[in-house]
């Protein structure tokens, strides 16, 4: 997983509320195990037309909104089903972060296992930044100081510190599981010499 620190991007912005997971990604591109390639697919019936032609006034096929790393979204954002395409697909696509005043549990957790910061922000704060995105201005994200910083503004944020470790460091869990391997094999020893019979083909 890339290590996340800080980012600066025009954010884009999409403020619909309880955008779903079958938004976010259809369940006709949930076949793949492979967490490249979805990204042409994100927001798929919102971005294209019956005929697959990209939709012009869809905010993520215009200028410079196909570039944006981060997304303002509409509140529940990631509601629905559990499925872990829908940051593959974001990440893929290049958003590495998202701002909304709120999320759907299973969603903000899976953001965070795939490198993805998913940032809470009162309404009142999202309008402020929205005016950025409109005026098609950069923002900056720095997670080591919790901060957004829109031009001589700063916006503070909470972030859990073990997930802000994992973001910083890049662990997901396949990851923190081999910071432990020594621990691991320590115990598969002392677990083989007690009880020899369960290592037996």
């Amino acid at each position: 997983m890339q290590k996340f620190n800080s980012l600066k991007s025009i954010p884009a912005y999409l403020l619909i509320v309880n955008i779903d997971t079958d938004m976010i990604i259809p369940k006709q591109f949930l076949k793949t195990i492979k967490r490249t390639g979805l990204g042409k697919n994100l927001f798929f019936e919102m971005r294209y037309d019956d005929n697959g032609k990209e939709i012009e006034d869809f905010i993520l096929n215009t200028e410079p909104y196909r570039n944006s790393k981060i997304l303002i979204a509409g509140k529940n954002f990631g509601c629905g089903s559990s499925r872990e395409h829908a940051p593959w697909a974001l990440l893929d696509f290049g958003i590495t972060c998202v701002i909304s005043s709120s999320y759907a549990d299973i969603f903000y957790s899976n953001c965070f296992k795939n490198g993805i910061l998913p940032i809470i922000l009162e309404e009142k704060k999202i309008k402020e930044l929205l005016e950025y995105s409109k005026r098609k201005e950069e923002i900056s994200i720095d997670l080591e100081g919790e901060k957004i910083i829109y031009g001589n503004n700063e916006l503070k944020f909470n972030i859990d510190p073990f997930k802000k470790k994992c973001l910083l460091e890049g662990l997901d869990d396949i990851a923190l599981s081999l910071e432990k391997s020594k621990k691991i094999t320590s115990f598969e020893k002392y677990l083989k010499d007690k009880k020899p019979w369960i290592f037996n083909d």
